[in-house]
């Protein structure tokens, strides 16, 4: 990553079974407005600044065309494009992801930097370069533009990013006799 990240904490105990609908229900949809985005944070005991610092994972990644196509093709359910979405940016995705049921090409969440983690992601939003919706989302209040503007220095969304990982890392934490404390953390016990 090329920079220091956040200490993990360790030794407390995981759940023994995933289940990835239990995932999808708590990760937010990158179809998300604003206060989808809010109400999906809130509920899990974070603020909009947080929603907004860890957006700023989407520095690094890939993702399919089919999960953000809607915004080039049929934004409205009327063969339109998002209109917070740059133009030529959406001239390039089109030649990317050809249509909407695109599951096979993926493309960079943060061009140019998609490799390197670091605040790039930030300023591709305020240039209306965000690939998700839920990435325009972060221009539509006034609150989170600020704090769009305060992560276009490097050195406090490395400090901010760090700090709302360790919160979002106390999410949902299994106490008592539930779950294990994993040997390997990648495999139950």
């Amino acid at each position: 990553f090329q920079t220091p990240l956040w200490e993990v904490l360790t030794g407390r105990r995981d759940g023994q079974i995933s289940r990835i609908s239990e995932a999808l229900a708590n990760i937010p949809s990158p179809l998300s407005n604003f206060t989808a985005l809010v109400r999906n944070f809130t509920s899990k005991g974070l603020n909009v600044h947080d929603l907004v610092v860890l957006s700023g994972g989407h520095t690094i990644g890939v993702d399919h065309c089919n999960t953000f196509s809607s915004r080039l093709y049929n934004f409205t359910g009327r063969s339109d494009q998002d209109p917070s979405l740059n133009r030529t940016y959406a001239s390039f995705l089109k030649t990317q992801c050809e249509n909407l049921s695109d599951n096979t090409t993926f493309v960079p969440m943060d061009p140019g930097s998609a490799l390197k983690f670091d605040n790039n992601y930030y300023f591709t939003v305020k240039q209306n370069k965000g690939l998700f919706q839920s990435d325009a989302a972060l221009l539509a209040n006034k609150g989170s533009r600020k704090i769009v503007d305060e992560l276009l220095d490097s050195k406090k969304f490395f400090t901010e990013f760090a700090q709302a990982m360790k919160r979002m890392g106390a999410i949902g934490v299994v106490t008592g006799n539930e779950g294990e404390i994993r040997k390997k953390c990648f495999v139950v016990n």
